[in-house]
């Protein structure tokens, strides 16, 4: 394991059911409960309000899905959710190519989340079942990006004092983070995941290949990640950057 390294990887929208009515503090409870009423005052307001257009678009769901998204933000809301660790909460394909149930819990505290909900979490930390996006506005707030960036840079900085910073997010997450501070005041690695033609690879492998690469670097080290392979794709690490290409 290579020492003073942390990982910033997205939360996901695919999240488990269940969990327990109390747990332990994660790691930025104290710090962040203010602003996390705020942006739960500013959830409930909206859902209280809106019309089921308006749910659609700010839930990114319908049907079963948004009634589901609806259900557990009035329990976020009311402080009557069941909680369970994040990295057990989130089921997405970028998780579940992490494999964080066989990580160590001290390796799992490397992993950092930022959350539109929670502003910035670890893996092991307690989160509720919800749907709520990074690109979000909830009025009077600003997206929540804006509204996280100035409140989670700081605590990222201070965390991330003589360590490295191996950064997997995609444009949405990495907007509520001043990187260019991050930067000045330590090392930051950014992963890019490009197709053949250079351009940004999507889709289910590169979503894989995001986990694959974040469990690598948690396990045996930043500097043998050029030495990853996996289905076809190709790892180059240029410097500060590292660009994951997709095969042909």
């Amino acid at each position: 394991m290579t020492k003073r390294l942390l990982v910033l990887i997205p939360p996901s929208l695919g999240k488990s059911l269940g969990g327990r009515r109390r747990s332990k503090a994660g790691v930025f409870d104290v710090v962040l409960d203010e602003p996390r009423r705020q942006v739960l005052i500013a959830l409930g307001d909206f859902v209280a309000r809106a019309t089921p257009r308006e749910l659609e678009v700010t839930f990114n769901a319908r049907g079963q899905l948004l009634e589901r998204a609806v259900e557990a933000t009035n329990e976020v809301v009311l402080n009557r959710a069941l909680l369970a660790p994040a990295w057990r909460r989130y089921e997405g394909i970028v998780w579940s190519h992490l494999d964080p149930v066989s990580l160590s819990p001290a390796l799992r505290r490397r992993v950092l989340v930022p959350s539109g909900l929670y502003g910035l979490l670890s893996s092991e930390d307690p989160i509720a079942d919800y749907r709520l996006r990074m690109n979000v506005r909830l009025k009077p707030l600003p997206s929540l990006a804006q509204f996280w960036r100035p409140i989670v840079t700081p605590l990222l900085l201070n965390r991330a004092k003589n360590t490295t910073v191996v950064n997997f997010l995609p444009q949405e997450h990495a907007a509520s983070i001043d990187f260019n501070s991050l930067a000045e005041n330590g090392h930051v690695v950014n992963v890019h995941f490009v197709a053949n033609d250079e351009k940004r690879a999507v889709g289910h492998d590169a979503k894989a290949i995001k986990g694959v690469l974040a469990r690598h670097v948690l396990t045996d080290g930043l500097e043998t990640i050029e030495s990853v392979q996996w289905r076809g794709w190709r790892v180059r690490r240029e410097g500060s950057d590292v660009y994951v290409t997709a095969p042909q």
